[in-house]
């Protein structure tokens, strides 16, 4: 059977549909077989399981995993090793569910106990864990096994696979985990620390393979806060190394590997950018990855790879820096490029593309310039159509830098139906796009015209309005707070306003003005006020409204300054001279107590409240 199957899929589906597997899973499990023919067993299991991804379903299904394991405890190495050969092969199949390799909690100890067994068990355990550590769960049951320790060692391994599969190991066990991070940074093998280690296995005479996993290694330690940003073993050997991973010399994979892995080093840090961008023609390198060709379906997906990778580089790279934007956008046809991406056939390239255009929409000279030229906001509106939460919450954030007032794209946003997108999506369950929305609306309202101003209020109804302003996320509450503030602005406009929704407006302001609110909600709401007390008509609902003004007049004497001068740019309003019926609130005011605070903070040590309220007193004697 052996000799059969090995190499051919065709015969590997025959003996499986002919019923092989449970009987050689019982032969294997049979006490009284001996050694030898358990062995076979596991070694045709094994070959059975190197088929196609049915194959591994078949075995997965026969329950091969416990009977694998159970055989773990025997005491001859070649049965083991066989054992582990076929565990190896079943585990890192796409097919296997990496909890099976948890369930019995003996398992992993076990495992390790093996690690000392041979080379063979060294190889094939490593590649187990390694293709099984998903997530901080999975990292801390190995951690707490010790798998630091027992696995630190075989970096010096005579055996190539052994320090290779050794360093995977290391690499999924740092990746965003501090606590196995910072434990690496200490560990000595053979007198040497571990980043040491790592460091001259990237040198260049290394295979490729073993260069770019250990600068994984390091950028993960690195990423978690082990290592620091700007230590020599980042910036003069993990950071080149990447780069030269994505050279044109380089294979397709490793291209790809190595500008994702230098996207997620540089990405929090502005000096490795820049670092980054002047090493090697980088930036003009990244523009290779456009040029693979994509007219086979199997080149399509490497050329999908190949450009998700370049937009996520891109991405990093231009997310702090000015002249790095600059210098991207001014790259062969990149504006066209990136377009091209947000229409993708592919969702991985569309976020890429749409995450890049999102970091270079930071720079207020491109929004100005290439956005303009390129009239990104079109595909843009279409990509935010229908698409997944993910790409929707990068795609609205990017929307709000190009409704920025100072964006010439402003106005064709607005009139391809922005407004009621947007209102649709401070509707969503996901709070990351109610931000973005009413965010959005905030800076289209900011310095607007009346009939933009109409539209948004119509667009979004009050119920929505005051629906967002009691939501139990903070940013939200923030945000719908500001549009209120910048649909409030202009003397015509906040009377317009508030003679159809005053009534509404005026107890929403009440209301979280009661509410448990932070500092910052509280100012913003006051400096709504204000900018109602600033309306010719709309002042008249602050002044009958004697609530409002004993809460005015709270906040006057409350003990945070930032309160106290919005209050005050209240009452300045209200007792402004020069306008009609200024003497009858003046009088009001006086007689509820507002003069004599008036005076006590015209002595404060604050200066900007000292000013603030001795203007106002001024009024009093004009």
């Amino acid at each position: 059977m052996k000799n059969a199957v090995i190499g051919n899929n065709k015969q590997k589906a025959n003996l499986i549909v002919l019923g092989a597997v449970p009987r050689l899973l019982y032969l294997l499990q049979q006490e009284t077989s001996s050694t030898e023919l358990k062995t076979e067993c596991a070694v045709v299991l094994g070959s059975l399981a190197m088929g196609t991804e049915n194959n591994v379903k078949s075995l997965l299904d026969c329950h091969i995993i416990p009977a694998l394991l159970q055989g773990l405890l025997s005491l001859d190495l070649k049965f083991i090793e066989a054992c582990l050969r076929c565990l190896r092969t079943i585990f890192t199949s796409p097919v296997t569910p990496e909890e099976l390799l948890y369930t019995d909690a003996t398992v992993i100890p076990h495992l390790m106990a093996l690690l000392s067994k041979s080379r063979y068990t060294q190889e094939y355990i490593c590649q187990i864990f390694s293709h099984c550590c998903k997530g901080p769960d999975h990292q801390t049951i190995l951690f707490n096994h010790g798998a630091v320790q027992n696995i630190a060692h075989l970096l010096t391994s005579v055996s190539y696979k052994v320090r290779m599969q050794a360093l995977k190991c290391f690499s999924v066990l740092a990746f965003e985990n501090p606590q196995v991070s910072m434990t690496l940074v200490n560990v000595l093998v053979d007198g040497e620390l571990l980043p040491q280690i790592f460091v001259k296995m990237l040198q260049r005479d290394k295979p490729i393979e073993m260069q770019l996993t250990s600068a994984k290694c390091l950028t993960y330690m690195c990423r978690a806060g082990a290592i620091r940003t700007d230590d020599n073993c980042i910036v003069l050997k993990t950071l080149p190394c990447l780069v030269r991973m994505c050279s044109k010399e380089r294979l397709l994979e490793e291209r790809v590997e190595g500008a994702e892995t230098l996207a997620y080093l540089i990405e929090p840090d502005v000096e490795l950018q820049r670092i980054a961008s002047i090493t090697d023609h980088l930036i003009a390198m990244l523009a290779d990855y456009f040029k693979y060709p994509s007219s086979l379906d199997h080149d399509l997906k490497h050329a999908h790879e190949l450009r998700q990778a370049a937009f996520k580089l891109y991405a990093s790279l231009g997310a702090n820096d000015e002249d790095i934007r600059k210098k991207i956008i001014e790259t062969e046809n990149m504006m066209d490029r990136i377009v091209t991406g947000l229409s993708e056939s592919s969702v991985k390239v569309r976020l890429a593309a749409v995450r890049c255009l999102h970091s270079l929409s930071r720079s207020v000279q491109q929004l100005r310039t290439s956005f303009q030229d390129h009239a990104v906001w079109k595909p843009l509106m279409k990509v935010l159509q229908n698409a997944p939460d993910e790409i929707l919450v990068v795609a609205s954030s990017m929307l709000c830098n190009l409704l920025l007032e100072f964006s010439p794209s402003k106005e064709p946003i607005l009139e391809s139906g922005a407004v009621e997108l947007l209102c649709g999506l401070t509707q969503s369950e996901n709070p990351a796009l109610r931000v973005n929305g009413i965010w959005a609306l905030m800076n289209m309202a900011f310095q607007a015209e009346q009939k933009i101003k109409a539209d948004i209020l119509r667009s979004l109804s009050t119920e929505q309005l005051f629906r967002l302003l009691s939501d139990s996320d903070l940013n939200v509450l923030m945000k719908t707070l500001g549009l209120l503030r910048n649909l409030l602005s202009t003397r015509p406009h906040i009377d317009k306003i508030m003679s159809t929704h005053g009534k509404q407006i005026m107890q929403a302001v009440t209301l979280i003005l009661e509410g448990e609110h932070n500092i910052e909600v509280k100012e913003q709401t006051l400096c709504i006020l204000a900018n109602i007390a600033d309306g010719t008509t709309a002042k008249e609902l602050i002044m009958t409204n004697d609530d409002i003004l004993q809460k005015i007049k709270y906040y006057m004497g409350h003990s945070h300054v930032k309160l106290q001068l919005a209050a005050m740019f209240c009452i300045s309003n209200l007792i402004w001279n020069e306008e009609e019926g200024s003497q009858e609130r003046q009088d009001k005011l006086r007689d509820m107590g507002i003069v004599d605070i008036l005076h006590k903070l015209s002595q404060s040590p604050d200066s900007n409240l000292c000013d603030k309220a001795k203007t106002a007193l001024q009024q009093y004697l004009a």
